[in-house]
This record gives structure tokens, C-alpha cells and sequence, in this order.
């Protein structure tokens, strides 16, 4: 396989500052590179539905919920990782899209529920397949195996960094 960015910039730190480890940045350098390589080519995946990267993950978590498709704003910001604020508004403005809506918790007047509305739930559901034949056309180039292994060492340094 043929250096790339993140071997030229390991060496280079290996030149200059020798007394220095780089080489974890093999992983993390490529892990950080992919990570904003992937955003960038969701954001592009997403862009004919009229959505961006966060929308999808509102919508798509409250429709992966299961009916009644609904959650409390906590529940979605611990899906989501979010603070309150980020939250607050993004259902605001999916709120105004007519996307979601909030209701009052049924056993809790004070309380409310944002819940995912017929237009949202149309949405959400034509943009899903899509996102998933992207996921699968990015990860095609490994093997099953291959695909697998990446999966677990993942999820470890997921685990690693404070992930649940």
C-alpha cells in the first residue's frame, strides 16, 4: 500500500521531534481524516432530500425509536449527545420545517415529548435507504472479515474514549 498523508506527516515528526512517539497518530490522524471525509460525503448524500447531517440524526432517531416515533428532549439529546441548548435548537427549527412536533407527556402535563410527524416520518424514510447504500458502497471495499474486525476495534476505542 502507498504512504499516505498521515505516514508523510508521522515522519515528518519522527524527523523533527525523534524523542516523540507519533506513530498512535497512525490511527487517530486516519480515524480524525475519515471521520470528517465521511461527514462531508453524508452531508453531500443528504443534500437532494433538502436535510443536513443533524436533521438526519433527529428524524432518524426518533424513527428508529419505534411508534409512536416520540422522546423527551432528554432522551434525544443522551441519543444524540447534545447539550440542552444545541437541542433546543434543533427542534426549533425541524419544529418550524414541520418535521417534528412537541405534545404534552400524556402522564405528565409539565413534560413534553418531541415526536416525529407524518411529513417528518415520509422524509425519514425515503432518505434512509439511501444512507444506507451509501454506508454499504464506503465499506464495500473490505471484506466481510475485514468488516467485522473493523467493527470491534472501533467499538473498542469507542469504549476507550468514554463512549457507551
Amino acid at each position: 500500500m502507498e504512504p499516505d498523508s498521515i505516514d508523510r506527516l508521522i515522519g515528518q515528526w519522527k524527523r523533527e521531534r525523534p524523542e516523540l512517539d507519533a506513530s498512535p497518530m497512525g490511527v487517530v490522524g486516519r480515524v480524525l481524516r475519515l471521520g470528517g471525509l465521511l461527514e462531508r460525503r453524508v452531508e453531500e448524500t443528504l443534500k437532494p432530500f433538502g436535510l443536513t447531517l443533524w436533521q438526519f440524526d433527529v428524524l432518524a432517531t426518533l424513527r428508529r425509536t419505534g411508534k409512536p416515533f416520540r422522546l423527551s428532549p432528554s432522551e434525544l439529546m443522551k441519543e444524540i449527545m447534545l447539550s440542552s441548548g444545541a437541542m433546543t435548537n434543533r427542534i426549533d427549527r425541524l419544529e418550524a420545517m414541520g418535521f417534528v412536533e412537541r405534545r404534552p407527556e400524556p402522564s405528565d402535563r409539565r413534560s413534553v415529548q418531541i415526536v416525529l410527524t407524518a411529513k417528518g416520518k415520509r422524509l425519514i424514510d425515503r432518505v434512509i435507504p439511501e444512507r444506507f447504500d451509501w454506508a454499504a458502497a464506503v465499506v464495500d471495499p473490505l471484506s466481510d472479515r475485514e468488516q467485522r474486525s473493523l467493527e470491534q476495534m472501533l467499538r473498542k476505542l469507542l469504549q476507550g474514549v468514554g463512549e457507551q
